[in-house]
């Protein structure tokens, strides 16, 4: 039923939360997992802006990324599951996410969500929802 996992990861506990739920799915369906690292530079641009900045900004990111994904593909080796990562500069994370889970044909999104409300919701917005309202693919939000 679920041959394509797409897990979206933004290096929280939550991320992992829900990465650790698609090896459980995984595993059921004989699944391939693929995680996916969405890196926004400085998202605040005006006109002083220095785009070597950004490119430090990035670097940082893509470092960090890589460690925790290293830990991510350890869990998946002890489980026998086959993980994929790919790491992404994102202008949009939300399009960004949805693009790439339609062009690699993936059954389903596990994305994990903050749980925010209210006037944190409305200032900082919601990839897992706003994920769950473009994609038509199914998608398992976890908390």
């Amino acid at each position: 039923m679920f041959q394509n996992i797409l897990v979206p990861f933004d290096l929280s506990s939550q991320s992992t939360r829900a990465f650790k739920m698609a090896l459980d799915i995984a595993k059921k369906y004989d699944s391939k997992v693929t995680v996916l690292t969405c890196l926004e530079g400085d998202a605040w641009h005006h006109k002083f802006y220095d785009s070597r900045a950004d490119a430090e900004l990035i670097k940082k990111q893509n470092k960090a990324a890589k460690k925790h994904i290293e830990q991510l593909e350890s869990i998946a080796e002890k489980n026998n599951i086959s993980v994929k990562s790919h790491i992404i500069k994102s202008q949009s994370v939300v399009n960004d996410i949805v693009v790439f889970a339609k062009s690699r044909k993936h059954d389903l999104i596990v994305i994990g969500s903050h749980g925010r409300g209210g006037f944190d919701k409305l200032l900082l917005g919601s990839v897992a929802n706003g994920v769950s309202q473009k994609t038509k693919s199914p998608i398992l939000i976890v908390k």
